[in-house]
């Protein structure tokens, strides 16, 4: 397959890796009813957690559809790396590293699929869990911000402002995650629909440029 067939496969793959997540958790908390799913309140990973009835850090746990939050987990990972990786948003060597945060961001999302965010289970599967979680939300944050800083696939400059941006404000959401215990969910969900957004963005974007100039495309460097 040619470069020019890999870069708008790459941006459809990124688009996918948003709507799926979205969809996935939309379906994983609407079947939580006892005691109804708060998305201000609860993490995005307590939709993960197969033990309904358990009590961890003050949360009631009953998540009927856990495993396809899981399977989202690990499936964003996996469609976030190749997605950038085929999608080649930026040039020279500052790809390797891109590649590099992508890549690691994919490895922490499939660990964060394969252990959840509780105290059962193995006694290593918190601890994988949670750093799985936060290399995840850190390297994508980070690969907003590095994509927007360079430059890209001649995206306009409006989106360099835009990625550094939603980057810059997942960080932030990250430190505000411990402020209050009442809206955590709230500054967590921040944290990762930042790079879900320009996940997104990302792949519209380059899409529609495909669309317009092929040419340019298919001649981009390596």
């Amino acid at each position: 397959m040619s470069r020019r067939m890999w870069i708008p496969l790459g941006a459809v793959i990124l688009v996918v890796n948003a709507v799926q997540w979205v969809v996935a958790e939309a379906i994983t908390a609407a079947a939580w009813t006892s005691p109804p799913y708060s998305y201000a309140r609860n993490y995005i990973s307590d939709l993960g957690v197969p033990d309904c009835g358990a009590r961890f850090q003050g949360r009631d746990i009953c998540s009927p559809d856990h495993a396809l939050m899981n399977t989202s987990f690990m499936l964003e990972g996996i469609l976030f790396a190749s997605g950038v990786l085929l999608a080649q948003l930026v040039e020279g060597r500052a790809r390797r590293v891109v590649i590099a945060l992508a890549v690691a961001h994919g490895v922490g999302m499939v660990l964060v699929g394969l252990f959840h965010g509780s105290e059962s289970g193995p006694s290593f599967g918190l601890a994988a869990h949670v750093g799985g979680a936060g290399v995840g939300i850190m390297c994508a944050n980070t690969l907003a911000i590095l994509a927007g800083s360079l430059r890209s696939l001649g995206i306009p400059s409006a989106y360099r402002v835009f990625s550094v941006t939603v980057g810059v404000l997942g960080l932030v959401s990250v430190a505000l995650v411990a402020v209050s215990e009442s809206v955590a969910g709230v500054f967590e969900r921040g944290s990762v629909y930042s790079w879900l957004l320009w996940s997104a963005v990302t792949g519209v974007l380059v899409l529609a440029r495909c669309v317009r100039r092929p040419a340019v495309v298919e001649n981009v460097p390596a």
